[in-house]
């Protein structure tokens, strides 16, 4: 990178903790990118933790024990809060 303090370094971890943000922010829990109003949909927040899966399955054997850690601790928490949400009647909201 040129210098540049403010993006990081291309890692697996970094793409899960950006997929993760853009699921949050679908479960309307994290503002979304650029700003503006908070709006749950949940077939956004569903298809973005499927990509997460879908990461990780794809990367088995091939990471580290903390890019592991990393990308299984934010499927478990994402799923969690997308149950949570759903419950408390975010389908409503669901776009998709």
């Amino acid at each position: 990178m040129s210098g540049d303090t403010t993006t990081p370094e291309p890692t697996l971890a970094v793409l899960c903790y950006s997929l993760a943000t853009q699921a949050m922010a679908a479960l309307g829990l994290a503002p979304p990118p650029g700003g503006g109003e908070r709006k749950i949909d949940l077939g956004q927040a569903k298809y973005t933790i499927d990509l997460l899966e879908m990461l990780r399955v794809k990367t088995e054997g091939n990471r580290t024990e903390e890019e592991t850690k990393v990308i299984m601790s934010l499927l478990f928490d994402l799923r969690m809060r997308y149950v949570e949400v759903s419950r408390k009647g975010g389908a409503a909201g669901a776009s998709r």
